[in-house]
C-alpha cells in the first residue's frame, strides 16, 4: 500500500530557520508580567477595523502582551509591507521567509483606518524588506502621505528597519517625509548582536538615528532595547551614552519575552525596581523621555508619550 504524504497542504513553519535550534526552557512569568486576556468591546471594535481594512498589525504578529489594553483604547501599530520578514532575528515572532510583492493600495488603507479609528497619534512599522531596492523606504513615504491626506491632524510615528546596504537616498526620502517621530530600535547591546540580531549591525543602526538628526534636527528620534537577554547594567548604560551621542530624544527599555522554545532563551526576568533605576539613570543622561518597565514596548502609550515628549522639549527650550 502506498502512503501519500501531502507536502503542499502542510502549513509552513512560522520560523523555518529556527526549526533545527535546540529547545530552550520557557521560564514561568513573574506576577508583574501577567496581563488579562483581551476581549473587551473596544478590543473587538479595533479588531474588526483592522480585519475589514485587510491590515497587518505588529500587535498581533509580534504577540505583544499589551494588545488588550491598546486595542481597547483604539490604539494599534500598523505593520506595512506584509507579514513576512527577510530577517531571522533570534528574539522576534514575526514570520521569516520570502515576502510577497508590495500591495500598492496598502498606504491608502492605513490612512482610511487611521481616520476611522479617530487616531490622534498613529504608529507605523514594517518587516525588513531586504529584497527591495530601497528596503521599502518609498512605501513608508506613501503611507505617511496617505495618513496625512486622510487624517491631517494625526501625528505620525514610524518604526523603521535599518535600510542596510541600501542607497542613503532611501533613508533620506523617509526623513524628508517628515514623520513626527522617527523610531529605530537598537534592540540589544553590541556584544549580543551576533546571536540576537545577526542580520543587523549595531553601529549602522546608531548611525541611522544620527543621520535623522543631522538632516532634520526638529524631528524627534526614538530607540529602544530589551533587557533579560544576558546584558550587563554597564552595557545598557553604554548604549544609553551611544544613543545620546546620536541625539536620540526618547529611549524605551522593556523585558524580553521568549515567543517559543526555538527563540533566544530568557536569561532572567528583570525586577520592576531595576527598571526604575534604569529610568533614573537615563533621565540623568539627558533623554527628553524615558519609558522603562517590564511591559514597555516601542509603541505602548505612544500617543500619550508624544504629548509628554513635546512638553519636555518646550520646557528644556524655555530653561535654556
Amino acid at each position: 500500500m502506498a502512503v501519500v504524504i501531502d507536502t503542499l497542504g502542510a502549513r509552513r513553519p512560522r520560523h523555518p530557520e529556527k526549526q533545527a535550534n535546540p529547545d530552550t526552557p520557557i521560564l514561568k512569568k513573574p506576577e508583574w508580567l501577567r496581563v488579562r486576556a483581551p476581549g473587551s468591546p473596544g478590543y473587538m471594535a479595533t479588531r474588526e477595523i483592522v480585519k475589514t481594512n485587510r491590515l497587518v498589525t505588529v500587535c498581533e504578529e509580534a504577540g505583544c502582551p499589551n494588545i488588550g489594553e491598546c486595542w481597547d483604547k483604539s490604539h494599534a501599530t500598523f505593520m506595512i509591507m506584509g507579514e513576512v520578514c527577510t530577517r531571522a532575528c533570534a528574539f522576534c515572532n514575526v514570520s521569516t521567509g520570502k515576502p510577497l510583492a508590495l500591495d500598492l493600495d496598502e498606504p491608502a488603507r492605513v490612512g482610511e483606518a487611521t481616520a476611522k479609528m479617530g487616531l490622534k497619534h498613529v504608529v507605523v512599522t514594517s518587516v525588513d524588506r531586504d529584497d527591495l531596492a530601497d528596503g521599502g523606504a518609498q512605501h513608508f513615504v506613501e503611507t505617511i502621505r496617505a495618513i496625512r491626506a486622510a487624517s491631517p491632524s494625526t501625528t505620525i510615528e514610524i518604526l523603521t528597519p535599518d535600510f542596510a546596504r541600501k542607497p542613503i537616498a532611501a533613508l533620506e526620502a523617509v526623513i524628508d517625509a517628515r514623520p513626527d517621530v522617527f523610531n529605530h530600535n537598537l534592540e540589544t547591546v553590541p556584544r549580543l548582536y551576533l546571536s540576537i540580531r545577526p542580520g543587523a549591525r549595531y553601529y549602522h543602526s546608531l548611525r541611522l538615528l544620527e543621520r535623522v538628526k543631522e538632516r532634520d534636527p526638529t524631528q524627534f528620534t526614538k530607540s529602544g532595547i530589551m533587557v533579560g537577554l544576558g546584558e550587563t547594567k554597564e552595557e545598557v548604560m553604554q548604549v544609553m551614552d551611544d544613543m545620546r551621542s546620536a541625539g536620540v530624544d526618547f529611549i524605551t527599555i522593556g523585558q524580553y519575552l521568549q515567543p517559543t522554545r526555538k527563540h533566544a532563551a530568557i536569561d532572567r526576568f528583570v525586577h520592576p525596581d531595576e527598571f526604575r533605576a534604569l529610568e533614573e539613570i537615563a533621565r540623568a543622561k539627558g533623554f527628553l523621555m524615558v519609558s522603562a518597565s517590564p511591559l514597555t514596548r516601542s509603541s505602548h502609550h505612544a500617543g500619550e508619550d508624544f504629548a509628554r515628549l513635546q512638553a519636555a522639549r518646550r520646557a528644556r527650550e524655555t530653561a535654556a
